[in-house]
């Protein structure tokens, strides 16, 4: 039986990690949940379901909520970041879960790593802001991060049996989004409702809006970089628009091997979960012949110009990928809002990357104040431009 501590139970990872729980209940169970809070109700819900023996929630009034809608025997309950780090580190789990959305999740994972527990990592932005100390971290602790993002976990499981040395590079495959196909200059007309509109996968709409961009795929090249300890010139990008073929890893022979699976995240979260057994998804089954083809094509960096900032904010190094983070997920807040265009989110994450200096990190701490100084200057960006405009009007 393996003891599960799930950071982001109400998201579309977290809430099919639960499912694949109630499908094993021989072989998984839960022991804390943790949320930021926005949807209480659906998170009270799961309390009753899967009885975990704590609970944090980022907002407080979420606490006082579950306080009144949970009978005894109630779990306990956490709040604030400091309630995500104490379930995160103390919670007598086998495995921790990562799946928060954005840096919410960094110093939880963090504190579960130096606890000393496996992690299933599936907040690919814990690793993009400190993928050096956090995998330092794991090393030092003997900490398993096991890859829950499909793609990772495709070249993870590719791996399997191979040595690094013999790796030349890895190619993560990329759907293209709802906008594959759409011009360049129809871009800066699309709608939120257009960008939420994926054509294979169904995730949040933080991570769907990244997938339209294509800087889910820039953040995937950091975190691999991280996650299998590669050069940047050893993460390729190919756009596939089919998402099957979930990554492919080529050795030096020339020989490149591929997973392939259905378009559901219940595959790689078993997997991490399990691992190193396997068990039987309840998941379709892939049909080739149904299929019928599979085609790949170069990623289009000048209509999709994310890929191309994350892979600077990789060369630079240091405090880059933070900045580039935290500008993302402004930018992404503001779309979702309606504030700005979607072609506005790569501009802001340009203009946020100019105005701050790039300087090394020691610490998880300098990161969240890296983070916290790079919201800022992208949300002083939001209001100069929001003045502008209204100033030409």
């Amino acid at each position: 039986m393996k003891r599960i501590t799930l950071l982001g139970a109400t998201g579309s990872v977290g809430r099919r990690t639960l499912e694949l729980v109630s499908a094993f209940p021989d072989a998984l169970s839960v022991e804390g949940l943790a949320a930021r809070g926005s949807n209480v109700v659906l998170l009270a819900e799961l309390c009753r379901r899967y009885r975990p023996k704590a609970v944090a929630v980022l907002k407080a009034d979420a606490v006082d909520f579950l306080a009144r809608v949970l009978t005894h025997p109630r779990p306990e309950l956490l709040s604030g970041p400091e309630g995500l780090i104490t379930l995160a580190a103390q919670t007598d789990a086998d495995v921790v879960l990562s799946a928060l959305v954005g840096g919410a999740g960094l110093l939880p994972t963090m504190a579960a790593i130096q606890a000393g527990r496996t992690i299933a990592l599936a907040n690919k932005e814990t690793l993009v802001m400190a993928g050096s100390l956090m995998t330092s971290a794991a090393r030092a602790r003997k900490v398993s991060l096991l890859p829950v993002d499909s793609e990772h976990s495709a070249v993870f499981q590719c791996l399997q049996g191979h040595n690094r040395s013999d790796v030349r590079r890895v190619i993560l495959t990329a759907s293209g989004g709802p906008f594959r196909q759409l011009s360049r200059d129809a871009l800066a007309h699309v709608t939120v409702a257009d960008a939420l509109n994926h054509p294979t996968w169904k995730m949040g709409a933080k991570i769907t809006t990244d997938s339209a961009t294509l800087m889910n795929k820039g953040l995937e090249i950091i975190e691999a970089r991280w996650l299998f300890d590669l050069a940047p010139e050893q993460i390729a990008v190919v756009v596939h628009p089919q998402s099957i073929v979930h990554s492919m890893v080529e050795f030096i022979d020339g020989s490149i091997i591929a997973q392939l699976g259905v378009a559901d995240m219940g595959i790689p979260i078993l997997y991490a979960l399990t691992y190193p057994e396997r068990r039987p998804c309840p998941a379709p089954a892939l049909n080739l012949a149904e299929v019928g083809q599979l085609t790949f094509e170069e990623p289009d960096i000048e209509k999709f110009p994310c890929l191309v900032l994350a892979r600077r904010a990789l060369a630079r190094g240091g405090s880059a990928p933070v900045i580039l983070n935290a500008a993302n997920e402004v930018g992404v807040a503001a779309f979702l809002e309606g504030r700005i265009r979607f072609t506005q989110i790569p501009e802001l994450i340009a203009e946020t990357l100019d105005r701050l200096p790039v300087r090394e990190l020691s610490t998880i701490e300098e990161c969240v104040g890296v983070d916290s100084e790079a919201r800022h200057v992208a949300e002083k960006v939001l209001r100069l431009d929001a003045s502008a405009t209204a100033g030409a009007r």
